[in-house]
């Protein structure tokens, strides 16, 4: 039973600014500080390789001594209004009612919101109310492709069904505005806010890439290395500064066992859909490909337009990817990385 992509769409929040424009926040936010530790959070936010980002919240309300409650009632206002926003696009953009729906798979980990977006869903666009419900909420970055694997699984043992996943992120929200570690800056100056949506069906009518293949990977013992702790203010970032290093010595386990299993080596993969998780995981995957002709120019690209999303960033990878489009028989690799420390990978063939 084959599973396509029928199609991808993305929504960005009302806010944007330029780093350049971010970084003059920067000065009332660490007054006081050491102008040696200053100098650094602003060669951080510079070379970040994120030229803009987008936000659910203004500067000034990111910049402020705003509540854990207050932020996180902005998250799910926002979040809400996303989410019906961009699951309505994706469902314009393949011609399908809202009833044609089976499975709707909402992912964030930015914010707590219990009943889960998919319940607003299925109020705000009619969806059918047999429609069946999975909220992923604790699996970071890595989630806009597990988010998928759980929706193929689901369309692999039920024949003529459609899926969607719309994942949501506003890491603006879980800033910590008392808190100078590297983790919280490092993680300021990467990130944005964004949703994406991606239809899925295994009708045998429907157009789009196959999902040939896809497999978890889970690093043993690395728990502490990504995450959020939950603190009295609010989501505070865990971000260890050996995660690119982690991923260097672990990628041969992630990437050729998988495409072997598949009759493949990297040589016959065209597109390379990887997870922007920052610049130095970005001039990791570089290093690595671009002896063999391979580039993650795309990756590069919607890092630069937007930053991390967490979740949602590799689908806005795929949809430039999607939008060009590819040859018939050309294959894509999608890669995310996430706190576990967990990979997902999945194998597209068009």
């Amino acid at each position: 039973m084959s599973v396509r992509i029928t199609t991808v769409t993305k929504c960005l929040p009302e806010y944007t600014r330029t780093t350049a424009e971010i970084i003059t926040f920067l000065d009332a936010w660490l007054v006081g500080q050491d102008e040696r530790f200053i100098r650094k959070v602003k060669k951080i936010f510079a070379n970040a390789m994120v030229d803009q980002r987008y936000s659910i919240m203004s500067p000034e309300e990111v910049f402020s001594n705003t509540s854990f409650e207050e932020r996180n009632d902005i998250y799910m206002r926002e979040v809400i209004k996303l989410g019906s926003k961009v699951l309505q696009k994706a469902l314009d953009q393949a011609s399908w009612k809202p009833e044609a729906l089976d499975y709707i798979i909402t992912v964030s980990c930015t914010g707590i919101m219990i009943p889960s977006l998919d319940a607003y869903l299925i109020n705000n666009l009619g969806l059918r109310p047999d429609v069946v419900r999975l909220p992923v909420t604790e699996m970071g970055c890595a989630a806009g492709i597990s988010g998928m694997i759980y929706a193929r699984n689901f369309l692999k043992a039920n024949p003529g069904k459609r899926a969607a996943v719309i994942a949501i992120e506003s890491p603006a929200a879980t800033f910590q505005l008392e808190d100078f570690s590297m983790a919280n800056i490092v993680s300021a100056a990467i990130f944005g806010d964004g949703a994406a949506c991606v239809l899925l069906s295994s009708h045998e009518d429907e157009q789009g890439p196959e999902l040939i293949d896809d497999e978890m990977f889970h690093f043993q013992d690395s728990t502490d290395m990504m995450g959020f702790q939950l603190r009295n203010s609010g989501l505070q970032m865990v971000l260890s500064a050996e995660v690119p290093d982690h991923i260097e010595r672990h990628f041969p386990a992630i990437i050729h066992p998988f495409l072997q299993r598949n009759g493949l080596d990297i040589a016959d993969v065209t597109h390379l859909i990887f997870h922007p998780g920052g610049k130095k995981i970005v001039q990791l995957v570089e290093g690595l490909f671009s002896s063999l002709g391979k580039n993650i120019d795309d990756t590069r690209e919607i890092l630069r337009q937007y930053g991390n999303m967490s979740s949602a960033t590799v689908l806005y990878v795929l949809e430039r990817i999607m939008a060009s489009p590819p040859a018939p028989g050309d294959y894509g690799l999608m890669l995310s990385f996430g706190p576990g420390f967990s990979a997902q990978r999945i194998l597209l063939k068009w």
